[in-house]
């Protein structure tokens, strides 16, 4: 089924379309849910919700950019806001910016897996902010938006994150449980 065939059968309500959907995209948008939440089931239940509203609303999408985008930042809203209200964000805003190093001193070879689960300890908005910014490339001002934050809070979050991860990866601060 191409995409258009996809899109057009998901207007439509035709289960068929919408099982199709899902099957292709399920899987990258459960990793897009799980760089956001800390836990399997809560992922789960983002990609469900996030998955319903595209069957409702996939009316709203107007063909420009493509679909597996509009499809991933349906599911990075409904991340977040299950994030808001399981785990308050707790996004202060820091009158100074931590400066940071390059990662020169840390291991480049680390698994993939390794990385979610380091992302993971990351505090809730840190690990928002992180993956706004560095893997779904979000600019500070969308994330600002998105959060409710100010652009500036959006820097200094990415810099202490950037900087707890740093420490972690070069053995400088043990990873909290």
């Amino acid at each position: 089924m191409t995409e258009q065939e996809l899109i057009a059968g998901c207007q439509r309500a035709d289960s068929k379309a919408q099982k199709c959907l899902y099957e292709r995209y399920a899987s990258p948008m459960y990793g897009v849910c799980l760089r956001y939440l800390k836990n399997q089931m809560d992922a789960e239940e983002a990609l469900l919700n996030g998955f319903m509203k595209i069957y409702k609303n996939i009316g709203q999408y107007e063909g420009k950019g493509s679909f597996e985008g509009w499809v991933r930042r349906v599911m990075v809203n409904e991340a977040l806001g299950f994030l808001r209200k399981k785990e308050p964000l707790h996004l202060a805003i820091e009158d100074s910016h931590v400066q940071v190093a390059g990662v020169s001193g840390a291991d480049h070879d680390l698994a993939e897996g390794e990385l979610m689960e380091l992302l993971r300890t990351l505090p809730a908005g840190y690990r928002a902010v992180f993956n706004l910014y560095a893997i779904e490339g979000y600019s500070h001002k969308e994330i600002a938006d998105m959060l409710g934050i100010t652009e500036g809070t959006s820097k200094s979050q990415l810099s202490k994150a950037r900087a707890m991860l740093q420490r972690r990866l070069t053995g400088e601060e043990a990873i909290a449980s």
